[in-house]
């Protein structure tokens, strides 16, 4: 009978194991989109933002995910950093970086956004997080010198910490009044729609380099 016991007990200890790993295994993948108001969704009604089309456009391609919307509008490299902690939770696993936008429209010194942005890659390494780095241009109208050091910026980081990049973030939208609201900055529903459309296969591409990713 004693025999008999072990067996059982063996046999409920391993069922529970099964269970936990099939419930860890069940956890939606979870991805912060991390910036400013292109991340935030302004402008916008209720699920038309960023956040809400690619965690949409995710499931309808069979991932199982959760897209958080960390966006502040009018937020900073500077303001990025300091509320990068409390903002970006633990069991976090993707982080899509996209600042800088703001910093270039306040005429910020190239040198402080390339700081910011190091620093907050430098943060997430270290708690064991993917991101991947949304780029942004600069405006021409600020002159050659500060377009060519603000744009290098993005794939320099990139590769000095390894990470997944999309070049530009407003890929398909700048300069195109049809996908943008009136302000001529912020795109529109259509203009998210094709946001998310062309950065999809390298938000896939990150999901599938992070362990466990789907």
């Amino acid at each position: 009978m004693s025999f008999k016991r072990s067996i059982a007990a063996g046999f409920m200890v391993l069922l529970a194991i099964c269970g936990a790993i099939s419930s860890a295994r069940a956890e939606p993948f979870k991805i912060v989109g991390f910036g400013d108001s292109l991340m935030a969704g302004f402008g916008l009604g209720p699920d038309q933002g960023f956040t809400d089309r690619l965690q949409a456009a995710l499931g309808a391609k069979g991932h199982d995910v959760t897209v958080a919307n960390a966006g502040v509008s009018g937020d900073t490299t500077s303001g990025g950093l300091a509320r990068l902690g409390w903002s970006v939770p633990d069991g976090t696993q993707l982080v899509i970086l996209e600042l800088g936008a703001n910093d270039m429209l306040r005429g910020v010194s190239p040198d402080i956004t390339r700081k910011n942005l190091d620093e907050m890659l430098d943060k997430l390494k270290q708690r064991r997080i993917a991101v991947l780095l949304a780029g942004m241009r600069a405006a021409p109208n600020l002159g050659a010198d500060y377009q060519n050091a603000f744009d290098a910026i993005f794939p320099d980081l990139a590769k000095k910490y390894d990470v997944t990049l999309y070049p530009f973030f407003l890929d398909g939208v700048a300069g195109q009044p049809g996908q943008q609201l009136e302000d001529g900055l912020h795109p529109n529903a259509q203009g998210v729609d094709r946001m998310v459309e062309r950065i999809l296969p390298t938000v896939e591409k990150a999901i599938a380099a992070v362990p466990g990713g789907s």
